[in-house]
């Protein structure tokens, strides 16, 4: 008899087994790839501890020329949920993430923004500028693509998604405010931004800036002696003092400018390096998205002439001053 009661009980203790895996599968974190750091960050801050987040570029990394590794490939094909930005940004990997669609959900979160707030693209006529995280108040639109993905994989997380995403845009809405202060007392005639790329111009149109890059939008794109022959023209022209280095792109032809001026006598400096295709330092301030951004605003309204800039930025957080 007693033996019946102990094979009824394991009976039960394994038919138990399916149910209790099953629950602890459903409660554990959404296992999410995004491609670029800051599609990382904006699953962060709107997942929270719901998702658990691998970003493929980390910082100094060029997203215009990235190609997949062996252990992205692995990382993505086991995720919940594959965040890329599209608007041809990952040229590279294009063809993987439409082949892997198939078998995983995969979103291109910038893919969705209207077509009338974005810019074309300099080498392709039916493409547009990817680098709409230079301005929040586009950001705050991709961050809404990135909720609205989250929900559809995890719809019994809503509330905590919307919950997290409304308090995220609430720092984003300071964040527009603080670039819209320091960005605005910079001198009309000290309003020319000179970078690597042309990363800014999204950040340009909407903060009033004149933006010249050495390459065009695309790192791929070629920086001939033409090209930079007329900028240093510019420059002296134009008797602009300050230039910007790129933390992801390399810093030779912005030093070849600096070089050209100095041997037509006029003096230009660096301003600063500014975070165009990737973040900061993981685990740093500037290595949010709103840590980006800050710094980018603080730099360059200090290195232009703007009268009143807090050296450590929006929050005091910068890792450096002025």
């Amino acid at each position: 008899m007693r033996m019946k009661h102990f094979a009824y009980l394991g009976l039960m203790m394994l038919l138990a087994l399916p149910l209790t895996a099953g629950r602890a599968f459903a409660e554990a974190p959404l296992k999410l790839v995004a491609t670029t750091g800051m599609i990382a960050d904006a699953a962060r801050q709107v997942g929270g501890d719901e998702v658990e987040v691998k970003a493929l570029m980390g910082p100094g990394v060029d997203p215009h020329a990235y190609r997949q590794t062996r252990s992205d490939i692995v990382a993505m094909t086991r995720a919940d949920l594959v965040l890329w930005h599209g608007l041809y940004l990952e040229a590279q990997m294009e063809g993987l993430f439409h082949d892997l669609e198939r078998k995983r959900t995969v979103i291109a979160v910038a893919e969705g923004l209207p077509k009338d707030v974005l810019r074309g693209h300099d080498d392709y006529a039916d493409k547009f500028d990817p680098h709409v995280w230079m301005t929040p108040v586009l950001w705050k639109l991709v961050v809404a693509e990135v909720q609205e993905a989250l929900t559809a994989a995890r719809p019994e997380a809503a509330e905590v998604f919307e919950a997290n995403a409304t308090a995220h845009m609430a720092d984003l809405d300071r964040l527009i405010a603080y670039g819209n202060d320091v960005l605005s007392q910079v001198p009309e005639n000290n309003r020319v931004l000179l970078t690597a790329h042309d990363a800014f111009g999204y950040f340009g149109r909407d903060y009033g800036f004149e933006v010249l890059g050495v390459q065009g939008i695309s790192t791929q794109s070629e920086a001939g002696l033409n090209r930079i022959g007329e900028l240093v023209d510019l420059l002296v022209e134009r008797n602009i003092k300050a230039v910007f280095v790129e933390s992801s792109v390399s810093d030779r032809s912005v030093r070849a400018l600096i070089e050209g001026a100095a041997a037509q006598g006029h003096e230009v400096s660096i301003g600063g390096e500014l975070f165009s295709d990737a973040m900061g330092a993981d685990g740093t301030y500037e290595g949010t998205y709103i840590g980006m951004l800050d710094h980018n605003m603080t730099t360059i309204s200090g290195a232009l002439g703007a009268a009143d800039v807090p050296a450590r930025g929006m929050d005091g957080k910068l890792s450096a001053g002025l």
